[in-house]
C-alpha cells in the first residue's frame, strides 16, 4: 500500500477524488497496522478496538480536513454535522470496519471504507483491506468478475460469522446456496467484486458508512447493488439507518430478488 505520508498537502488536495479515496483508505490502513503491531500480546481486545477506532477517525477527519476542507464528512465515529444535508459533496467514512475482528490478532477480515457522495450519489469509494495488503477502489476496476458459479451450480453467498441472520440462512435453503462465513460488510462485498462469492445479502441493519464504499466500488465493478425489495440504495439522508441491501452477479440479482420478495410475502425475512 502506498503511504499517504508520500504526499505533501498539496500533492495530496491535486488527487482526483477516486485516488484520493484509495490513498485515504490505505493510509489508514497502515495506521492501523501500525498500532496492531505495538500492542502486546496481553493488550486488552477491548482498548485495541477503542483505540482503532479513535486514531483511524481522527486520522481520516485530519486529511480530508487538508484536502478537501469544503466538503463535509459523515463518519461512524464522529458527531453527526446537519451541514451535511445541505452539502453538495460528503466523504462517509467507516474508520474501521470490523471493530470485532481488528480486535482478534491475527485475524484478517477488517477494512477501511471512504466513499464520496455527490449531489444525489455516490461518486469514488475505497474499501482497503489492511491485513491482507490488497484495496478495491473506484480508480482501476476491470469489470465484473469471470463466471463465479461453481460446477455444482450452487451460489455462493456471504454471510456474517459472528451473527449469521437467520434470514440468510432461510434464503440459502430456498436457493440451495452455500453460505461462506466472513467477517466485516467491507469484506463480504468485496468477495463479490473479487469472485470469491456471488452475493452479500444482509437484513439486520447497517448504516450508510457501512455499505457507501462497498456500493461505490461494487457499482464500479459492474455489479448490482440494491435494497432487498430492488430498490435503489440512497446515501446522505438525515437518519443514517440503511438497514438492508443487496450487491451480487448482475446475472443473479433478478432470481435473489425473486426469492426474496417470496420470503417477504411468506413472512420469513425476520
Amino acid at each position: 500500500m502506498t503511504a499517504l505520508t508520500d504526499h505533501g498537502v498539496t500533492a495530496l488536495a491535486a488527487l482526483d477524488d477516486h485516488r484520493l479515496a484509495r490513498a485515504l483508505a490505505d493510509a489508514a490502513g497502515e495506521v492501523l497496522l501500525a498500532l496492531r503491531s505495538r500492542a502486546d500480546d496481553g493488550v486488552d481486545p477491548a482498548q485495541l478496538k477503542a483505540d482503532g477506532d479513535r486514531q483511524s477517525h481522527l486520522f481520516l477527519m485530519d486529511q480530508l480536513a487538508a484536502a478537501r476542507p469544503d466538503d463535509a464528512v459523515l463518519s461512524e465515529e464522529g458527531k453527526d454535522d446537519p451541514v451535511r444535508l445541505r452539502a453538495e459533496r460528503v466523504w462517509i467514512i467507516d474508520p474501521l470496519d470490523g471493530t470485532r475482528e481488528f480486535g482478534e490478532v491475527p485475524r484478517d477480515d477488517w477494512a477501511v471504507h471512504v466513499a464520496l457522495w455527490e449531489r444525489g450519489d455516490l461518486v469514488a469509494g475505497a474499501v482497503a483491506r489492511p491485513a491482507r495488503g490488497s484495496t478495491l477502489a473506484t480508480d482501476d476496476l476491470p469489470g465484473p468478475p469471470g463466471p463465479g458459479v461453481q460446477p455444482s451450480g450452487r451460489l455462493r453467498l456471504a454471510v456474517s460469522r459472528s451473527r449469521p441472520p437467520a434470514f440468510v440462512a432461510r434464503l440459502a435453503e430456498r436457493l440451495d446456496a452455500e453460505l461462506v462465513p466472513m467477517g466485516s460488510a467491507g469484506i463480504k462485498a468485496t468477495a463479490v467484486v473479487d469472485g470469491t462469492v456471488d452475493a452479500y445479502v444482509h437484513a439486520g441493519g447497517q448504516y450508510e458508512w457501512d455499505s457507501a464504499a462497498p456500493v461505490a466500488v461494487a457499482r464500479a465493478a459492474g455489479l448490482h447493488t440494491s435494497r432487498i425489495d430492488g430498490s435503489p440504495l440512497e446515501y446522505n439522508r438525515e437518519d443514517p439507518l440503511l438497514p438492508d441491501l443487496l450487491i451480487c452477479r448482475p446475472e443473479v440479482a433478478d432470481h435473489l430478488l425473486t426469492v426474496i420478495s417470496e420470503l417477504n410475502n411468506e413472512g420469513n425475512l425476520t
